[in-house]
């Protein structure tokens, strides 16, 4: 009998969960979910399943100075009443090498889970296929459990149902797939990324192409990160959008994108450009996914706001979806999102976020953003909307920053954060500026600005503040004037990370954040 226990424990350790013993229970204030920078999670795709709203999550592991995409694992979150706050957390459901043969480690990209036609759940995975001769070897493949945490194995052993060469040749990357099991029992999968969105129809076996990929269009902006959805006979279809521009109702930066929406009357369109489901948030990619609970839809999506989050440390968020049902079709309300209970900054110096601001190279080219110059915020391996920056196929010879505030104010010193991907002194690219000086608005002076007097010193270098400090003035603007390295033929550009400007003594960040709005002009 004693040989029989340990015989069934041994089986019982053999074929439980990975994460069985790492099952946590965690009662969260707000936003993001998973927030103490332990667990990284992206690429959220809710759903229900047995009365509770569960969120399917990738696992961001990318050290803070790695500008990639490496997620080993897939994770779980489960509610029984989103605003209790209280989930249960389900850490490394699966791993891609270890659900699907064909796939390399490493590459757990956003996936969806749904419940099929036999009440199993199945799980819509984009990995990499280890060995191929695609020119892109991301590929979809599909896993099946009888439960949400798993065990999960492959539903389609052959290999995966979308790729470069399956089910038919196409040159796109194979990632996002998102999937819709219609009110007659039909089934539809769509997926696609940098522009190029897909969808076909699916067999009930949840893995067989009943029909062949079309092409769907009318999305305007459309770059990744699709989620179809039904309401009331309407198919939305939800999107990480990239029209970016500073007209833009989506974006003013490349890097950024806003989750736009689209509606149609039948499955595969024709498909019409709705409007901005949710503005850009911290980090610069978004992703979303949304589902009806318990009568109240919600939309789950990703930021950089969890402890020592980034762009590749990404943390889940989940905020109500309301409806418009003035108009027809419902317009989606654009969501609000919300954070924790933050605590309190400490007072500074630095009063250049009360400051609205204005550059010489508006408007910014897209891959920049000028709301970067005075947010306070400096990475070590920024992307280019972390940045002002002021590239171009023909750049001056120089360039300035400005700030503006509304009322004068007395400062004595300034600190500057260059940025570059070229050296000093190079005609190319980004490099550090020549030189540069501070200028200060003085409607008395002849032309307006003058040089701040008594400065200690301009540094140039990159990767860390340039500090200068003067005796005290009283400006309502200054600005930051660059001169770009090069020579007779050509200039590099400029960029600048962070630009902060020091008052006499610290203020709380309250005073200093009053007020955003563009000062009268200076000039």
């Amino acid at each position: 009998m004693r040989n029989k226990l340990f015989a069934g424990l041994a089986l019982i350790a053999l074929v439980a969960p990975a994460w069985a013993e790492e099952t946590r229970q965690i009662s969260v204030p707000g936003n993001p979910i998973l927030a103490d920078g332990d667990y990284y999670s992206t690429d959220p795709a809710p759903f229900v399943a047995d009365g509770a709203l569960w969120i399917l999550a990738g696992r961001d592991q990318a050290p803070p100075d790695v500008n990639d995409f490496i997620m080993g694992e897939w994770q779980l979150l489960r509610t029984d009443d989103p605003k209790s706050g209280k989930w249960t957390h389900y850490p490394d459901i699966a791993k891609p090498e270890n659900v699907f043969a064909w796939a390399e480690e490493a590459r757990a990209y956003a996936g969806q889970i749904v419940q099929g036609p036999d009440k199993r759940y199945y799980f819509y995975a984009p990995v990499l296929e280890k060995n191929s001769d695609a020119k892109d070897r991301f590929a979809i493949g599909v896993a099946v459990a009888d439960s949400p945490t798993g065990p999960w194995r492959d539903a389609h052993p052959s290999g995966p149902i979308i790729s470069q060469r399956v089910p038919v040749v196409n040159d796109i990357q194979n990632i996002d797939p998102t999937v819709l099991i219609d009110n007659d029992g039909r089934i539809y999968l769509y997926w696609g990324t940098f522009g190029k969105l897909l969808g076909m129809e699916l067999e009930r076996d949840m893995v067989s192409p009943k029909g062949a990929e079309q092409a769907i269009e009318g999305l305007t902006g459309f770059f990744e990160a699709p989620w179809i959805m039904k309401r009331k006979g309407v198919y939305y279809m939800l999107y990480a959008g990239n029209k970016a521009g500073s007209t833009s109702d989506c974006t003013p930066a490349v890097y950024h994108a806003c989750i736009a929406y689209g509606t149609a009357p039948s499955p595969m369109g024709p498909w019409t450009y709705r409007g901005v489901a949710l503005k850009p948030v911290s980090s610069t990619t978004s992703h979303s996914g949304a589902v009806e609970y318990k009568g109240q839809w919600y939309l789950a999506y990703h930021t950089a706001d969890a402890q020592g989050g980034g762009h590749f440390r990404r943390s889940v968020a989940l905020d109500r979806l309301d409806w418009d049902d003035s108009v027809t079709p419902a317009r989606i309300r654009t969501v609000v999102p919300t954070l924790r209970p933050q605590p309190s900054l400490p007072p500074s110096r630095n009063i250049a976020p009360a400051a609205s601001v204005k550059v010489s190279n508006e408007p910014v080219p897209v891959q920049y953003w000028i709301k970067s110059l005075n947010d306070g915020i400096t990475k070590v391996a920024p992307l280019p909307p972390d940045m002002w920056g002021s590239w171009s196929p023909s750049n001056p010879a120089s360039q300035w920053i400005e700030y503006r505030w509304d009322k004068a104010v007395t400062i004595d010193g300034s600190r500057i954060w260059f940025w570059n991907d070229q050296p000093a002194g190079a005609n190319v690219g980004v490099a550090p500026p020549a030189a540069w000086h501070l200028e200060y608005w003085d409607s008395r002076a002849k032309g307006g600005w003058k040089p701040v007097p008594g400065a200690s010193g301009y540094g140039t270098q990159s990767g860390g503040f340039q500090t200068v400090s003067f005796p005290p003035i009283h400006v309502r603007c200054l600005r930051a004037v660059m001169m770009a390295s090069g020579d007779d033929r050509s200039h590099a550009a400029l960029a600048v990370q962070e630009w902060e400007v020091l008052a006499l003594k610290a203020m709380r960040p309250s005073a200093r954040d009053a007020n955003r709005r563009l000062g009268a002009a200076c000039s």
